[in-house]
């Protein structure tokens, strides 16, 4: 399971969203304020778009299907699993990322430096 997880997690890296490319250009190379990220990490059963391992924050980019019936349900319990693990989700929807990725930079800003 753990070796089919960590192919799929590449397979995601190879073929990110528009949106993933957006953030993932501000945030590789410690370039957003000397914090690294990596994109695509597993943890546990789950693969997260980015993490701060260093903060443990966990940045989800969310299109328009998270907002179905199921896929809320499953988010709910992803994020539970997530923060037992002792991580803090921040949940971003693409629409608001293209609108105002300053805004979102402020977001991320305020959740490193708020533990």
């Amino acid at each position: 399971m753990k070796n089919n997880l960590i192919d799929l997690a590449k397979q995601l890296r190879k073929n990110q969203t528009e949106h993933e490319a957006k953030l993932w250009s501000r945030l590789r190379d410690r370039r957003f304020v000397g914090f690294k990220f990596i994109r695509q990490y597993p943890i546990g059963n789950y693969i997260v778009d980015f993490c701060c391992r260093q903060k443990k924050l966990i940045i989800e980019l969310d299109g328009g299907h998270h907002n179905e019936e199921k896929n809320i349900e499953y988010d709910i319990k992803r994020d539970k699993y997530l923060k037992l693990k002792g991580y803090k989700v921040l949940r971003i929807p693409n629409i608001e990322l293209s609108k105002n990725i300053d805004g979102i930079e402020a977001d991320i800003y305020y959740e490193l430096n708020s533990n």
